[in-house]
């Protein structure tokens, strides 16, 4: 009788498996894979060699505490002859003395998550077990029966493996990039991503349930968008709103997510402040793409927040122009969310793709705060029964807008002007370029065709239906060139009579402050002219002066002033009104890199800002991080006040782990100039 099988060790083959499964910057330490494609194992035997003919091996796989073959969550398999697609399967692909080459198979929709992986020896009747160690297995988008396939290279390359990017900010006329590191492969990133798994709610209720279902992409995109925020759960970000944030970081101060989601492990999971959305969407993304789920984040312009599903917004104003009582249902001037690319069986044949998800807590969704995964198809074809919150997503990009002039007596005027247009320049990062992409076609059909008129009927939006009056005046709001902070600037309203007759009218204009949400700050600027006559056939140019000094210490981080005007026809007793968000442009942050680019080689990476302002600028702080360059966030402190047209500069070491491209993503703050921007791309060449 032949002796037992002694396993001497297991080579669980981290460089082969990372290299091939794309997860080399994670199977440092530890085997990464991802699902429905085969990965190797060494087994070195001690004593004798396996032989086929008197030797079984069974192999089981189970993540989960409660792992169970009825779940999906735990399997067993024998050594077998060939693969086997869509299960779990080992197959000997060479063998040499005491060693044992494998190859293991996952189904490609196996549960993703943390793996333990034994062996069962038998020879006879006598048999060992070895446990052969753990594995983390995760989505593939390389794998065609994967429901995150994507079949462009490309894309898989941009939206699972990179690791910096931008996310869209500022106005619709005025569309700023913001650098932002999502870090997805940075060190410990991956671990915390799987802690926010067994952290929420439906673990917690039921874990073998939900280890079960974190099979499906649609499962997990939902757990995601509501674990990023903290309304429900022990989630990662606080959101705030109201400009104070003494008690934690301002939401502009991000640059990346992996600063973000290592606060939150090492704080025991308490909630981290403050986010906003595109704190909330960059975090999501980058939990998703360490998943293996394609995900980007996009920025919607004129975001409308309907909280009663009517797909209108309505203002109301007194006759100086003056918004009347706060509002919940507001257009914000931006918002940001993420896609992700899945398949969605769970719905009708065409709904797979790109999905909108989003974690900023704004409605609750089935009892929690999250939003989505809900087809971007959908939305464009006005479907709103499609899972999950269609209609508000629908309403995000679509909702009409209704201002109302509010009298002395009480009675209600409609303006007459055309109201902004909710849902314009809905952006994202281009594959593969540092370049925005509009992506409005995705979610809506040109304005005013019969796809378009279809997909209202579909919806039901009424207010979209009826044809809009044209009037003889208008009115718009122009700058005259781009407007930098610390500067004095004009902005103009621009009449137009296109009519046969004169017009006598007031004209109230009114510049304040506006965060990107649509709160409004202090007045900065007001002009009233009380007879203004417009001429038949004619235009008119109405300038109003906006000083630095009446902006400047009530300016909010968005970096944004909203200037509205309010025509009056008292003989016509018709209203217009006119309103354009203003977005002022911080300096430039240059950034050089000293030294040669390579891999394991000391780089020095120099930053400087002029200080464009007429006052010195007192507690001057760089904030630099960029992954695969730098092991963890670096803040430099600027001891010395930086006088007017000063430069400040400052210095720091890197250490770039990895060859290729990279970037490092900087932040500024001060007094009086906060969250300025900047990003250097860096080459790095081997060692």
């Amino acid at each position: 009788m032949a002796e037992d099988l002694v396993l001497k060790n297991c080579d669980l083959e981290l460089e082969v498996n990372g290299r091939d499964h794309h997860t080399a910057e994670l199977c440092r330490e530890r085997l990464v894979v991802r699902r429905g494609q085969p990965f190797w194992l060494t087994l070195h035997f001690e004593g004798r060699s396996y032989e086929a003919s008197v030797d079984s091996l069974t192999f089981s796989a189970v993540t989960g505490p409660a792992p169970s073959e009825e779940a999906g969550t735990k399997a067993r398999f024998p050594l077998s002859s060939a693969m086997e697609e869509g299960a779990w399967t080992a197959v000997v692909m060479d063998q040499q003395d005491g060693v044992l080459s494998l190859q293991l198979s996952t189904p490609a929709n196996a549960p993703v998550g943390l793996y333990r992986l034994t062996l069962e020896a038998s020879t006879g009747y006598q048999g060992s077990s070895f446990v052969l160690g753990h594995f983390t297995l995760l989505f593939n988008t390389w794998c065609p029966a994967d429901a995150v396939y994507l079949d462009s290279e490309e894309e898989r390359e941009e939206y699972v493996l990179t690791q910096q990017g931008f996310i869209y900010q500022g106005s619709v006329k005025c569309i700023k990039s913001i650098p932002w590191n999502f870090g997805q492969f940075e060190d410990g990133i991956l671990d915390i991503c799987l802690a926010l798994l067994d952290t929420n709610p439906k673990f917690l209720k039921d874990a073998g349930r939900d280890c079960s279902r974190r099979s499906s992409p649609v499962y997990m995109g939902r757990v995601v968008s509501a674990m990023v925020n903290c309304n429900d759960d022990q989630g990662v970000l606080l959101g705030r709103w109201d400009n104070d944030y003494k008690d934690g970081v301002s939401p502009m101060f991000w640059i990346g997510s992996v600063d973000i989601l290592r606060r939150w492990k090492t704080s025991g999971c308490q909630r981290v402040k403050y986010g906003q959305c595109w704190v909330f969407a960059a975090v999501a993304c980058t939990v998703l793409r360490c998943l293996g789920i394609p995900t980007r984040v996009v920025t919607n312009f004129n975001s409308a927040h309907d909280q009663n599903s009517n797909l209108l917004i309505e203002y109301v104003y007194n006759e100086f122009g003056e918004m009347q009582r706060d509002k919940s249902e507001m257009i914000w001037n931006y918002h940001c969310w993420t896609e992700s690319w899945m398949s969605r069986p769970d719905l009708q044949p065409g709904y797979g793709g790109w999905q909108a998800l989003d974690p900023t807590p704004q409605e609750k969704s089935e009892g929690t705060y999250c939003c989505g995964p809900v087809p971007v198809r959908a939305i464009k074809e006005g479907d709103l029964n499609t899972k999950y919150d269609a209609p508000f997503v629908f309403a995000e990009v679509n909702a009409d807008v209704v201002n109302w002039i509010q009298q002395k007596d009480g009675s209600m005027h409609e303006s007459t002007n055309t109201a902004l247009t909710v849902g314009m320049k809905i952006s994202t990062k281009r594959v593969g370029r540092d370049e925005r992409e509009d992506i409005t076609h995705n979610y809506k059909y040109p304005e005013g065709s019969p796809e378009e008129r279809e997909a209202f009927k579909r919806a039901n939006h009424l207010n979209k239906l009826t044809k809009k009056e044209e009037t003889g005046v208008a009115m718009r709001i122009r700058v005259a060139q781009s407007m930098n902070m610390g500067s004095d600037f004009d902005v103009f309203a621009y009449i137009t009579n296109n009519t046969a007759e004169t017009h006598t009218c007031r004209l109230m204009l009114h510049a304040r402050t506006v965060s990107y949400n649509g709160i409004l700050g202090p007045e900065c600027g007001s002009k009233d002219l009380l007879n203004l006559s417009l001429e038949p056939s004619s235009e008119k140019s109405i300038p109003l002066r906006i000083l630095y000094d009446k902006y400047c210490e009530c300016l909010t981080e968005s970096n944004l002033i909203k200037v509205r005007g309010l025509l009056i026809e008292p003989a016509a007793n018709s209203y217009l009104l006119a309103e354009r968000d203003i977005y002022l442009e911080n300096p430039e942050i240059k950034i050089r890199i000293l030294g040669e680019p390579k891999q394991n080689r000391k780089l020095v990476a120099e930053a400087s800002l002029r200080n464009p302002l007429t006052t010195p600028l007192l507690g001057c702080t760089f904030t630099m991080e960029g992954a695969g360059l730098m092991d963890e966030q670096k803040i430099v402190d600027v001891p010395d006040a930086v006088a007017e047209g000063k430069e400040v500069k400052v210095r720091v070491d890197l250490m770039p782990r990895h060859v290729g491209r990279h970037k490092l993503v900087v932040n500024f703050e001060s007094d009086k100039l906060k969250s300025v921007k900047g990003f250097r791309n860096v080459i790095i060449g081997p060692a």
